[in-house]
């Protein structure tokens, strides 16, 4: 299912195997990567084989790009999917090094949690990240996301494990949350 959602500065929609090169840009970048649960992609191929196994059009998962509307540029990806396991759902996000500290983040994750707040109603929101990446612990703070627990996690490739904290919002159901 395409997805668009619009904010500000971006245009959020669904990233399919025809974006591999811009996703490879942030994908291969050892900066981006370095807390990451992939490893580096070293190719073109590794990122159109992660994209070709993806679910766009899972029930549970909304997974968008990041496109400047000033460029037309697919700068990032994020989103959030379920998590049955917490009964929360779990948010990710990946930027183009150029782009950090310029809020596009936190515009884009609010954005996608508004939307499907409004499509399926969210009671939690979790996302975790390595202790050492404060530029991740800001994003959950500006969306309202305060500590819940320590956590660790390794890379899907077993290069590295990474100390962490899980944080976490709970939603009112009867508010206007976000």
């Amino acid at each position: 299912m395409k997805r668009v959602i619009e904010t500000e500065r971006l245009i959020l929609r669904t990233v399919t195997v025809d974006d591999a090169e811009a996703v490879y840009k942030w994908a291969s970048d050892p900066d981006v990567s370095k807390y990451m649960i992939y490893a580096l992609h070293k190719s073109i191929d590794d990122t159109k084989e992660w994209l070709k196994s993806r679910d766009i059009d899972g029930e549970d998962e909304f997974d968008l790009g990041f496109v400047l509307k000033e460029t037309g540029e697919l700068i990032g990806q994020g989103g959030i999917f379920y998590k049955e396991e917490n009964d929360a759902w779990m948010i990710g996000y990946n930027l183009r090094k150029e782009y950090w500290g310029q809020g596009l983040v936190p515009e884009a994750m609010k954005a996608i949690i508004d939307y499907v707040n409004k499509e399926k109603g969210i009671k939690r929101i979790i996302g975790d990240f390595a202790i050492e990446n404060s530029k991740s612990r800001r994003v959950m703070e500006k969306l309202g996301m305060t500590y819940w627990k320590d956590y660790q996690y390794t890379k899907l490739d077993g290069s590295a494990t990474f100390d962490a904290y899980m944080y976490k919002r709970e939603f009112d159901q009867t508010a206007a949350d976000i």
